[in-house]
């Protein structure tokens, strides 16, 4: 269940658009959240407070996760996720950096959700893996929002889950990303996870 927390995953972000559809655009309270399904329980949790970046001019993007932030019904679920399947003391954030493709500033200006491919390495758990997942880029309202769902398997970024559980916990769990940001001007210099605060 706490393997649930790629979702990290991934990755998506956004933000919001200006006149040109230019620069950076920023989001301190993107949001992620995870399901995992199985015949004997349904796990969820969400986490509002995701930090993001995306430069239109570039395609470069980035987000982080602070694990602590994901959110149970249940306060027992949440302390097993944090203290021993995420092990957020030590691994404290979930981290991607990459690049879209597929939707060009021009595109955007059009009506409706335009989608993107997504690729980049996804940190979580201390593993880092590269992904792909699509996605869409729409603008709304004068905002640029991001979308995308996929799929994470804790096990691939070795999140052990206890036998005795292990029926409880999918094991692909459903990871949905919806960002929408402001715009910060500026330039267009590269992008790094570790720029964009926890």
């Amino acid at each position: 269940m706490k393997t649930l927390s790629f979702f990290l995953l991934g990755w998506l972000l956004l933000a919001a658009f200006s006149g040109h559809a230019q620069g950076r655009y920023l989001t301190k309270t993107g949001h992620i959240d995870f399901f995992s399904g199985s015949p004997i329980e349904d796990i969820e949790a969400n986490n509002n407070k995701v930090a993001a970046v995306l430069d239109l001019a570039t395609g470069q993007l980035a987000f982080s996760a602070p694990i602590r932030e994901f959110q149970f019904k249940r306060t027992l679920m949440q302390e097993h996720f944090n203290e021993n399947y995420l092990e957020s003391e030590k691994y404290p954030k979930a981290t991607f950096t990459g690049h879209f493709s597929g939707a060009d500033a021009a595109a955007l200006g059009g009506p409706g959700a335009h989608p993107v491919q997504v690729e980049g390495d996804l940190t979580m758990h201390g593993v880092t893996r590269h992904i792909s997942v699509p996605g869409t880029l729409e603008l709304k309202a004068g905002q640029l929002l991001a979308y995308a769902t996929f799929n994470v398997a804790p096990a691939d970024y070795n999140i052990e889950i206890p036998m005795l559980v292990r029926d409880r916990i999918a094991k692909s769990v459903r990871v949905r990303v919806a960002f929408s940001g402001s715009a910060t001007g500026g330039s267009t210099v590269p992008l790094s996870s570790s720029k964009i605060g926890n």
